[in-house]
């Protein structure tokens, strides 16, 4: 891996020029930055946050070539289904650039074999497939090689513009349902509830739970986030609360059991998730854990928000629990906890048996009849075929 720390790096800078007017919110440090870029020096390098070393240390990752892209989304250097999807996108971008040129056949195959390779790193985020289906098809839109890259770096960008654009809009069609239930509360902090990061970190900016907990707290509406620790990787406790920290959102994180006493006990106003691939009719797949906080959720009679971009809706398939591939990746994240030593080191801990076997499911799949709404850049809808048709269409060509 080569990379340095973010304090040394030229990091993303909200350059308005480059992008039409967009503008970042997240911080790190109090310097506004999104997850991944184009290096500003070269073109033939992307730069992302390795997630791996948060919060501990803030690393930026030099990926070079589409090996390198697909190992930082299959390794989780970066992870979260937006940020995955424009990850594949400038993956696809840096085969096209060290593709050979001497034909357009070879150059074409050289796509393909790479577009297959990105697919297969990832199965339950359907933002991969998108990502990488919508730069092959721009690529064979153009005559010649060169206008090929060109195309490629084109539509790389404008994934990643288009993510924050719709967190951004993400943020702006849930505010309401905050405002709403601090009227009620006369003022009083309105608690929300989220499980793993679904943040700035999965996304390229705003994230899609956390964009109206950003654009609630920007407003001056008091907030305060009950963060699931989000057990194998604790991406709650370590992403979303780092996230949440570095942006000034009052929160606590709290063990992944413990959402439902919360709940029972009138501490929970809300709860709020994002997704990694929902049907077509509001079943949703989400980290592992998310349906037991929607059951929670319903018998509390709390309500519970899905929110996500619509190139997260995979337009294929009706039935998530049937349909959606569940991903499950390897039995060492269960058995080891990585953390920080006293002495300031990184290390990879064993806190089971080291003989007992361990089953590593990441998703779970929660059915539409257990969510409140969803919340896409589009508006909120109900978690139906119906709800979604009436914001989207039929399909993602409608």
């Amino acid at each position: 891996m080569q990379g340095c720390f973010l304090q040394e790096a030229q990091g993303y800078s909200c350059d308005k020029t480059r992008h039409k007017g967009a503008r970042c919110t997240m911080k790190i440090n109090g310097k506004h930055y999104r997850t991944i870029w184009v290096h500003q020096d070269d073109p033939s390098v992307i730069q992302a946050i390795d997630q791996r070393f948060l919060p501990h240390e803030v690393i930026i990752e030099d990926l070079k070539d589409v090996d390198a892209i697909a190992k930082a989304i299959k390794e989780m250097h970066i992870r979260g289904a937006g940020l995955i999807g424009t990850t594949a996108g400038y993956g696809m971008y840096l085969a096209a650039l060290h593709a050979p040129r001497h034909s357009e056949e070879a150059f074409m195959s050289a796509l393909v074999h790479a577009g297959e390779m990105l697919k297969a790193t990832r199965p339950t985020a359907v933002n991969l497939e998108w990502a990488v289906n919508r730069c092959l098809e721009a690529i064979k839109a153009e005559k010649g090689i060169e206008n090929k890259i060109a195309a490629a770096r084109r539509t790389a960008d404008a994934i990643a513009d288009e993510d924050a654009a719709f967190c951004r809009r993400i943020g702006e069609h849930g505010l309401p349902i905050i405002e709403e239930i601090s009227r009620r509360k006369k003022g009083e902090p309105v608690n929300i509830l989220t499980h793993c990061n679904a943040g700035w970190l999965a996304f390229v900016d705003y994230g899609t739970a956390t964009a109206p907990i950003y654009a609630a707290h920007e407003k001056g509406i008091k907030v305060h986030v009950y963060v699931d620790e989000t057990r194998p990787l604790n991406q709650g406790g370590q992403l979303t609360a780092f996230e949440l920290g570095q942006n000034g959102v009052p929160h606590t994180i709290i063990t992944d059991n413990a959402g439902g006493h919360l709940m029972q006990h009138g501490m929970v106003d809300m709860v709020i998730v994002g997704c990694d691939r929902a049907t077509r009719t509001g079943d949703v797949a989400n980290k592992i854990g998310t349906y037991l906080k929607a059951l929670a959720a319903h018998a509390n009679g709390i309500p519970f928000y899905v929110a996500l971009p619509s190139s997260s809706i995979d337009w294929k398939i009706r039935d998530g629990i049937r349909e959606i591939p569940i991903e499950t990746r390897s039995e060492n994240e269960v058995k080891y906890i990585r953390g920080r030593t006293k002495d300031g080191k990184i290390e990879s801990v064993l806190i089971t048996p080291a003989n007992s076997p361990a089953a590593n499911y990441a998703f779970d799949v929660t059915p539409n009849h257990l969510i409140t709404a969803l919340i896409t850049e589009r508006g909120v809808c109900p978690a139906t075929e119906e709800g979604i048709a009436g914001l989207f269409g039929h399909g993602n060509n409608d």
